[in-house]
């Protein structure tokens, strides 16, 4: 008998437009989190853990760092047959267009995935969402419901449900109905779930609550194909509402931490809870690891620090500095008398040699990393900045929007200074 195939498909998104400007040089997947991860980690690690390696990721913007990152990271047994595979929009003779949404991009390379026999299930994931879930759980729920597609679905009280797709489900867990980002209180309040999700959940207290559609999804391979000849182009707001009443359609009820990380302040803030002695996400798991590429780099030097609740990945320099809140990526480095507090900092991608730092005195450019005297506070500091002494970064008071030229930003009340940004000594923005 032949075995059944379980395809996953992780979604690149497009643009990325609500994460910019760390969308600027890359495409969300690749964004750094955590201080030596990246996105793009999480779907991968989740499909890993839960015993599936044909895994395929969708992208079409600033794919190169993700390629690299993919292929220094996920090397397979060649006998396993496991792989992480990019597809970027391609031109055919069937097609010459960019992905028109996530339908349309699976869709488009559905040639690639030859999961098309009775039996094989495609599972489809977000690339930009912060959470562990074993997928094959999904599946154990999926096949024993009988379900041709089942929507993993998150539990929100009554009063964070504003905005986000919300279903209603029967006794059997099956999904009755969908409401695409309701704003009324009435039209949530009528969507409460009933004992049978309450009994899936930890401890659900005694308030009220409705499920969310966190846009995971597994489908019987027949069931995909069929929907796809259609010319929808998005799964969450047309080929799901679509099926509804034509094919069976059940949740998965996932009480757990689970965060969308498609904005600036949802990232910030993501990283930066990670700092808290007990995290909402737990990266130390050995049971269910987070993988990312290995880059055998020395560990952090601390150098009479004062550091409350922070993160330093591996490489990091930091001397005489206070460090607060904050997260440092790999090969950081803060130097004397700075001050850094709610600061996601991504690092460099590589050690500067003595030539280096002898060509930055000469041409007049600080060293990577952050200078003496600084004072950086509500920032996030992309890859490979250079930031001079006597510097000041802190948002608090400014609007929106705000910033001197393109590469610093205040985006959801988060300074943002891009990728390989020059601050200048002496360089003030504050209120």
């Amino acid at each position: 008998m032949k075995k059944r195939k379980i395809i996953c498909i992780i979604m690149g998104g497009g643009r990325g437009s609500r994460l910019s400007p760390l969308t600027r040089d890359r495409c969300k997947p690749a964004v750094p989190l955590a201080g030596k991860y990246r996105l793009v980690d999480i779907p991968i690690s989740n499909c890993l853990n839960s015993g599936y390696n044909q895994i395929y990721v969708l992208s079409q913007f600033n794919t190169a760092s993700l390629h690299r990152h993919i292929q220094e990271s996920y090397k397979f047994d060649p006998y396993a047959g496991g792989f992480v595979d990019i597809l970027s929009a391609e031109q055919t003779n069937k097609g010459d267009t960019w992905y028109q949404g996530t339908a349309d991009a699976v869709r488009q390379n559905m040639h690639h995935f030859q999961g098309h026999s009775e039996g094989d299930l495609y599972v489809i994931l977000s690339g930009d969402q912060l959470y562990r879930m074993d997928l094959a759980d999904v599946v154990r729920e999926h096949d024993a419901s009988g379900a041709e597609v089942t929507i993993t679905a998150k539990p929100l009280g009554l009063d964070e449900a504003e905005g986000l797709g919300l279903m209603r489900v029967n006794e059997d867990l099956e999904v009755t109905e969908f409401v695409e980002k309701p704003t009324d209180p009435e039209v949530i309040k009528g969507l409460a779930v009933g004992q049978n999700v309450l009994n899936k959940m930890k401890d659900p207290g005694g308030r009220g609550y409705c499920l969310a559609s966190m846009g995971i999804y597994v489908f019987n391979a027949n069931t995909l194909i069929e929907a796809l000849k259609t010319d929808t182009t998005d799964f969450g707001k047309e080929i799901i509402p679509g099926l509804l009443g034509k094919s069976k359609m059940c949740s998965y009820v996932f009480d757990d931490y689970w965060e969308d990380i498609g904005t600036v302040k949802a990232f910030f803030e993501s990283n930066i809870r990670l700092t808290d002695p007990v995290p909402p996400f737990n990266f130390f798991d050995e049971e269910a690891r987070i993988f990312t590429h290995a880059r055998f780099l020395p560990a952090s030097k601390i150098n009479s620090c004062i550091i409350d609740r922070a993160i330093l990945a591996d490489g990091c320099i930091v001397t005489d500095a206070k460090i607060k809140h904050s997260t440092l990526g790999v090969r950081s480095v803060v130097r004397e008398k700075s001050e850094l507090e709610n600061v996601v900092m991504m690092g460099a991608d590589n050690f500067e040699t003595m030539e280096d730092i002898e060509d930055n005195l000469q041409q007049n450019r600080p060293n990577f990393g952050v200078g003496q005297h600084c004072v950086i506070k509500n920032a996030i500091l992309d890859k490979n900045v250079r930031i001079g002494n006597n510097v000041v970064l802190d948002p608090t008071g400014l609007p929106d929007n705000f910033g001197p030229d393109v590469d610093i930003a205040i985006r959801d009340g988060v300074l943002v200074v891009c990728k390989e940004t020059i601050v200048p000594d002496g360089f003030v923005l504050k209120a």
